[in-house]
């Protein structure tokens, strides 16, 4: 009864499937390296207020030096111009929330929307032990959440994963969702981080209620955020199909999508959800990176990353 589940793709996840996302980092530049720096973490300076780097020295500058780190100050002290040295702040605790919900468990795109959330949470995992940071999380579903603290070490990552793959596997259209379940998870998660942490909120796009909001805004004075909400194409509009019959925990649902008025509702009430989550990531000014299920989802987040490589290949 309580046996794993194979592995469907697009559809369940598997731990041997997280684990292998390890040998996909290199595709996308998620955090700095000495010979390369991320274009996140060159957002993450100027949206998440300057944390992330440590100011480390003063010395003479060099020519290809910024000249927005010149220190005025030394250089008209000591009439040669000086610049400032920086450093990336390191072991910083980063922590994964990811939703396996219900809500979730659907797709027709490439992959459910939980496939997708998985893949996402292990992919950034992995980047984050590569970049020697502390990983931790937590995993959210309708009823529960698991959490694991912040470790360097690969044991904790694969915890986190290991988790994430029981609750993925006991995922079903029937069971009771929680409406507010990131709304908890977010308040659990106020509870135990230390501040200047990093958290990586991976969930639903249905998910932003009042309450989430309220605990992300509470969330963004002592940490820094980067948001990723999920959606499928059918979130978004509805085909012109015809009658569709919609079934969740006994009751059928009729929509005829035939009815233009019905559809542009629906759009119009995706389009505010969208609205909603862009309008809070300027509020909290951290970072927003929508994902779907239409696309693969580490080709979206190179494309965020750096739109002018997308498609030029590895």
């Amino acid at each position: 009864m309580n046996a794993p589940l194979p592995s469907e793709p697009g559809i369940r996840i598997s731990l041997t499937d997280l684990i292998e996302m390890r040998h996909r980092v290199r595709e996308v530049q998620l955090f700095s390296t000495p010979s390369q720096r991320s274009p996140l973490i060159g957002l993450h300076h100027s949206k998440f207020r300057g944390r992330g780097v440590d100011f480390d020295q003063v010395r003479v500058y060099q020519a290809g030096d910024d000249v927005r780190t010149i220190d005025w100050r030394v250089t008209a002290r000591t009439q040669e111009p000086h610049t400032k040295l920086f450093h990336e702040e390191r072991e910083r605790p980063i922590f994964i929330m990811v939703e396996q919900s219900t809500r979730l468990f659907f797709g027709s795109g490439l992959m459910f929307k939980s496939v997708l959330a998985a893949q996402a949470a292990a992919l950034i995992g992995w980047a984050a032990l590569g970049h020697n940071d502390r990983v931790g999380g937590l995993v959210f579903g309708d009823n529960e959440h698991y959490e694991i603290k912040p470790r360097r070490s690969k044991q904790s990552l694969l915890q986190l994963l290991n988790r994430l793959v029981k609750v993925n596997q006991s995922l079903h259209s029937e069971r009771e969702p929680d409406r507010d379940a990131l709304g908890v998870a977010l308040r659990r998660a106020r509870e135990v981080l230390r501040p200047g942490s990093l958290v990586i909120v991976i969930c639903d796009e249905r998910a932003l209620s009042d309450s989430a909001e309220q605990q992300l805004s509470l969330l963004s004075r002592h940490c820094d955020l980067l948001m990723l909400p999920l959606s499928d194409p059918l979130d978004h509009a509805l085909p012109a199909a015809g009658l569709l019959r919609f079934a969740e925990r006994g009751a059928q649902l009729e929509l005829d999508t035939l009815n233009f008025d019905l559809r542009q509702t629906y759009r119009a009430q995706a389009e505010a959800r969208i609205a909603r989550w862009e309008l809070l990531a300027q509020k909290l000014r951290v970072l927003l990176m929508p994902l779907s299920t239409q696309s693969e989802m580490v080709e979206q987040m190179r494309e965020f990353l750096n739109p002018q490589r997308s498609g030029s290949g590895r």
